[in-house]
């Protein structure tokens, strides 16, 4: 009998453990964060993810009491440093778009782009800009696209990878046009930069927040937007429909994840204190004058958008051989 009230009375212990075990998260969840959160962006500092990253990350800095710091791990490698980190909130990662086709793109990966991660919260939507060197044969979008048909395969434009926001636009546009050009990998927007202005590409893509200040001083040339109208910073440049490619529609975005199996208390948290700092008028200020659309998006609604875009780029984009 003794041995018996023994068993007993471990079971209980175990089964009372169990259940502070199984309340932890939400424990924790209340008084998140408690200490230092990383947002983690797969792109060069400089980049729009790098730009955006920083603004929320000060904002949630500010309304958190807690410091939120921005890491740049540019490539296949910062992705997966995120999936493989613990889901508890204090990894999350911006990241653009192009986090849809990394699957596609890279053969034998050692994570899924979709089951590892939760999305968070969109924050962002941008068009991009079409820009060439301002000492290039190239005046507009016509001119490229000529050019590239007398020369198929020659060509080359700069993308921070065909998995990038960037790279996807850059297949996008070749498929609609029915062209030929070599896809120039680069680590981000500041690359791109670079050698669109030595004339090292034919071509490349970038906002207005990152490259609005090379065009405006006559650095680099751009040729259209793929915006539905113009950007007020450049209103003399084009939208691809009023410069012969109304069939080029392509919406750039950016969102926060986080590792799969993030408590969703945490994750809804998140996602509404980002939502808050998306709607202070400084971040507004900053951003809406140069093309951008500020976005928040329920989880549930992000990770939604996240697997429709996964397998519609899949289409488009060729899968690693």
């Amino acid at each position: 009998m003794h041995r018996l009230h023994s068993v007993l009375a471990f079971v209980a212990l175990v089964v009372t453990s169990s259940g502070g075990l199984a309340q932890a998260p939400s424990a924790d969840a209340a008084n998140y964060p408690e200490r230092v959160v990383r947002v983690i962006v797969p792109f060069s500092a400089g980049s729009m993810t790098d730009i955006m990253a920083r603004s929320i990350a000060d904002k949630l800095t500010t309304s958190w009491n807690q410091q939120v710091i921005v890491e740049n791990r540019p490539g296949l490698a910062g992705t997966a440093s995120v999936a493989k980190s613990p889901a508890d909130g204090y990894t999350l990662m911006l990241t653009s778009n192009g986090h849809t086709v990394i699957g596609n793109l890279n053969k034998n990966i050692a994570f899924d782009p979709v089951k590892d991660f939760v999305g968070v919260t969109q924050v962002a939507s941008t068009p991009l800009i079409m820009v060439t060197s301002p000492t290039s044969e190239y005046k507009s979008v016509k001119d490229l696209i000529e050019a590239a048909k007398a020369r198929p395969g020659v060509l080359t434009y700069c993308s921070a990878g065909a998995g990038s926001t960037t790279g996807i636009a850059g297949e996008l546009f070749k498929q609609i046009t029915n062209i030929s050009m070599v896809n120039l990998a680069v680590r981000g927007l500041p690359e791109t930069h670079t050698a669109v202005i030595r004339g090292d590409v034919a071509m490349g893509f970038t906002f207005f927040n990152a490259g609005g200040d090379l065009i405006q001083s006559g650095k680099m040339r751009a040729l259209a937007v793929t915006g539905a109208k113009r950007l007020a910073g450049l209103p003399d440049i084009p939208t691809f429909k009023e410069a012969g490619v109304p069939e080029f529609e392509y919406d750039s975005w950016f969102g926060i994840l986080a590792p799969a199996g993030t408590p969703r208390v945490i994750v809804a948290k998140v996602s509404a204190d980002i939502s808050q700092s998306l709607q202070a008028a400084d971040v507004k200020s900053r951003f809406e004058p140069q093309g951008m659309v500020l976005i928040s998006s329920t989880p549930e609604k992000f990770d939604a958008v996240i697997k429709a875009d996964t397998e519609r780029y899949s289409k488009i984009i060729k899968p690693a051989s």
